[in-house]
């Protein structure tokens, strides 16, 4: 083919072209180009593109196969109960300035700055469906993204606390630009779990973004924290950069309970 591998020299005809090509592709480890660059090239030929327009529609479907892959992989990393999404959400029991927020949220652009999200309200109000939905936003941006309940969480602190190396794992989770912590509030924290939350929370102060959901308002966190000093501390810390967001209204679950279930798309949790 070539006097040597990634190199092609002069005027090669043109099945010995498409192997060149094709070899080339391997070494770069870019399977994509490899499958559609005779494809887009036949394309090319019969509509007229310039070389850079060729170049860079092969180039274009590489790069959009290995976003989707990253996404997927952060998705499937995140350990997410269910996939929801921003659209799959039904608004009709929001307020018009809620909205607006979480569609500027999605931007993911709170991440950027290290900013908090709080989604309060009582069950079925969609508070998870919610989190979830800027998580997997925030995997689509290439970010990295955790997701556990509070006592999730808490368990595995307390586990590496256990083997001497919770300030390790703190470390390792900082790594993850988002955590989602749902379900504060659902069960009581004893003293050593509600220690534990502070210090995932405060080392994530200034550093990382976390999405909280809870049941309580804060004024009754003390009561899930077993202390309000506790309490006071670390919600100090969590919303000092944060955007809290009230859900109000009936569930979900009890309106389609009562009124037959609703379309699967607009199926939400808590």
């Amino acid at each position: 083919m070539t006097t040597s591998p990634g190199k092609v020299t002069g005027r090669v005809a043109g099945s010995e072209l498409l192997s060149e090509v094709a070899f080339l592709a391997r070494e770069l480890k870019t399977p994509v180009i490899n499958e559609t660059f005779a494809v887009l090239g036949d394309q090319a030929r019969a509509e007229g593109w310039s070389h850079e327009e060729y170049l860079a529609a092969v180039l274009g479907r590489q790069v959009a196969s290995r976003t989707a892959n990253g996404t997927r992989m952060r998705i499937a990393a995140a350990h997410f109960p269910a996939i929801k999404t921003i659209e799959d959400f039904t608004f009709d029991h929001v307020p018009a300035a809620t909205r607006d927020l979480v569609a500027h949220l999605a931007t993911t652009t709170f991440i950027a700055k290290r900013d908090n999200v709080v989604l309060l309200g009582p069950p079925g109000t969609g508070k998870t469906h919610l989190a979830i939905a800027l998580a997997i936003k925030a995997a689509e941006a290439s970010y990295p993204v955790a997701f556990d309940s509070a006592t999730g969480w808490i368990n595995r602190l307390a586990a590496a606390h256990e083997q001497g190396n919770l300030e390790r794992e703190l470390r390792k989770l900082n790594r993850y630009r988002l955590l989602v912590i749902d379900e504060v509030g659902y069960l009581p924290f004893d003293t050593a779990a509600a220690s534990l939350f502070f210090q995932l929370i405060a080392s994530r102060y200034e550093t990382g973004s976390v999405v909280v959901t809870s049941n309580l308002a804060f004024s009754r966190w003390g009561e899930t924290l077993g202390d309000d000093v506790v309490a006071a501390a670390t919600i100090d810390r969590l919303v000092h950069h944060a955007q809290v967001i009230a859900l109000d209204g009936e569930s979900y679950r009890t309106r389609g309970h009562r009124t037959g279930p609703p379309p699967a798309s607009h199926t939400k949790t808590t």
